[in-house]
């Protein structure tokens, strides 16, 4: 006879088990994901979800919009919890996939801080936006080009088109903006039919540099949908849907060379730097790798394969299945290697995940910091997170289409924007200004080992800083700081003809020049402090301060000046 206490036992033996299981399931799942929240918006909506991703089901924070400023496509957090988003704009002169004509930063209360209109009847944002490190933020746009202006352009159509242009805005006030940069398609065009019209090039594939108009040409012709920023290198990539692309230009240049083949890092002006995913759009061979693609971007360089252009890739498996790819591009120097004739590489896609489902429009793609993924499936409003290995570990499905997702971690949203560094030159060093850790750039690319707040620079170019700030969750870079030989020897040229010695020295330095009656020694350390002034003396004893590197300058009663670098040694 079975004993009924054996049999209870044997049952609270069992579901305690499971109950453990399943909370050591839960544990060692939820340990696999990356990061504390999602961010989201609904297509047309007005809500804007910041959601716990370890719990999908409770919100962080909503924030509630009008019914006349739904949300147009994406939605950002900047640092501090601000929220910047697109607005789709009611009475719009232009039409179509998601536009915009407006874009809002709105503070964790749910104030407007921020309220700018891009759109006339000439011109209208649409889609995409991107925040930049100085505060500013980059807006895509279409651009109205009647029947006579594509024709005369080389157009085999006599169609109105909407080329789309990129310009960078500088928020000023409540509701204001400077347009501070911007590029234009229509300065980059190609076509091989009509000599006596303009962009004419006997061959397409010999310019890739340039857009076939005759490509593909419909009123919304390129269809751009994503655009992105690189601090390090200086440069955009953006995405576009009818051609199937996703292209890199040059940032550095200013407005005037943005519409020029010339200047800027590159030295190619406004042209296409790089392109990839459609070989047929400038007349390569090779095979198509995107198919209707979005949210093109680069891996920054907190995550995996930093420096990889990233895409969604709408159909990029089959018709009906969609994933994100990313590429290794041939990177040198600002450009990209190409042989003549053919096209870019690499041939196919470097890396790809799967996105699990199909959306015909939009799509969202992020590699987190420890190697998962989180894409986004817009249309079914379907957000996945998966391990590097491909193994789904969190989804949440919203209600509406979701153009786009971004993961961020606790300390991004509650800690306010580091300040941006600032690059200076003394004698022969650069310094950076304080921060907590540093990392030295030449020409966009790190210098190894080049970790503390100055840096002796050796070659001609452009040199950065990225810094982080005490809460250590947020990389800052500062513009690039030309330095060339010539400026820096006529910045610290000697007037003066000083000796010092001996040099090196245990901290006793001898000064020999001119017999002047009244001059000024001053004496930097390598961080740019002052450690040392005294008038009018042939002495210099730093024999207190520890080894290394410092910088004496000498100035007159004529103001001319001799800097000179000494060594302690000990």
């Amino acid at each position: 006879m079975i004993n009924p206490l054996n049999q209870l036992f044997c049952f609270m033996k069992h579901l305690f088990n499971a109950i453990v299981l399943a909370l050591i399931f839960q544990y060692t799942t939820q340990a696999q994901q990356w990061g504390n929240y999602t961010l989201y918006s609904t297509s047309n909506g007005t809500s804007t979800y910041l959601i716990d991703t370890n719990s999908p089901a409770i919100t962080k924070k909503t924030w509630t919009h009008t019914t006349s400023t739904r949300t147009g496509y994406s939605s950002y957090l900047l640092p501090g919890g601000i929220l910047l988003r697109t607005v789709s704009k009611s009475g719009n002169s232009f039409s179509g996939g998601p536009i915009c004509g407006q874009v809002q930063k709105v503070d964790w209360n749910g104030n407007v801080i921020w309220d700018y209109v891009y759109s006339t009847t000439n011109y209208c944002t649409h889609h995409d936006i991107c925040p930049m490190p100085n505060g500013n933020v980059l807006l895509i746009a279409y651009e109205r080009k009647t029947a006579a202006q594509t024709n005369a352009a080389g157009c085999t159509q006599s169609i109105e088109m909407w080329p789309d242009k990129i310009v960078e805005v500088q928020p000023v006030g409540a509701t204001g903006g400077n347009i501070v940069w911007e590029w234009h398609a229509w300065d980059h065009l190609v076509q091989n039919v009509n000599a006596a019209k303009a962009n004419y090039q006997t061959s397409i594939v010999n310019h890739p540099e340039l857009i076939n108009i005759n490509y593909n040409t419909q009123k919304d012709w390129m269809h751009m949908n994503g655009v992105s920023y690189n601090p390090m290198l200086d440069q955009i990539a953006f995405s576009c849907h009818n051609l199937h692309e996703i292209y890199v230009i040059d940032h550095s240049t200013t407005t005037a060379e943005a519409a020029t083949h010339s200047g800027g890092n590159s030295g190619k002006g406004g042209d296409i730097l790089y392109r990839w995913g459609n070989p047929a759009a400038y007349g390569a061979s090779g095979s198509q790798i995107l198919n209707v693609t979005h949210d093109a971007h680069w891996n920054p360089e907190n995550v995996p394969n930093p420096g990889f252009l990233c895409a969604y890739n709408n159909k990029g498996i089959s018709s009906n299945a969609s994933c994100g790819d990313q590429i290794d591009a041939p990177e040198n120097g600002y450009n990209y290697t190409i042989t003549p004739g053919s096209a870019f590489t690499p041939s196919s896609y470097t890396l790809r995940q799967a996105s699990g489902g199909y959306n015909s429009n939009m799509g969202g793609f992020q590699v987190l910091p420890n190697g998962n993924i989180l894409l986004t499936i817009a249309t079914a409003g379907i957000i996945k997170e998966f391990g590097p290995s491909g193994n789904l570990l969190w989804s949440k499905t919203a209600t509406g289409a979701v153009p786009k997702s971004f993961r961020y971690d606790s300390c991004y949203v509650f800690s306010p924007a580091p300040a941006l560094p600032t690059v200076s030159l003394l004698n022969d060093t650069l310094h950076s200004s304080n921060a907590v850790t540093y990392q030295w750039y030449f020409n966009g690319y790190q210098i190894a080992g080049a970790t503390n707040s100055y840096y002796v620079p050796t070659t001609n170019g452009n040199y950065k800083v990225r810094t982080t700030d005490v809460n250590g969750c947020m990389f800052t870079y500062s513009t690039d700081y030309k330095f060339s030989t010539v400026t820096a020897i006529a910045a610290n040229s000697s007037n003066v003809d000083v000796t010092i010695y001996p040099n090196p020295s245990n901290g006793l330095f001898n000064i020999r020049m001119p017999n002047l009656a009244d001059f000024t020694v001053t004496v930097n350390s390598m961080l740019g402090s002052e450690i040392l002034k005294q008038k009018n003396t042939y002495t210099i004893d730093l024999s207190m301060q520890p080894a290394g590197i410092y910088y004496v300058r000498i100035t007159n009663a004529l103001n001319q000046v001799s800097t000179q670098r000494i060594t302690i040694q000990k």
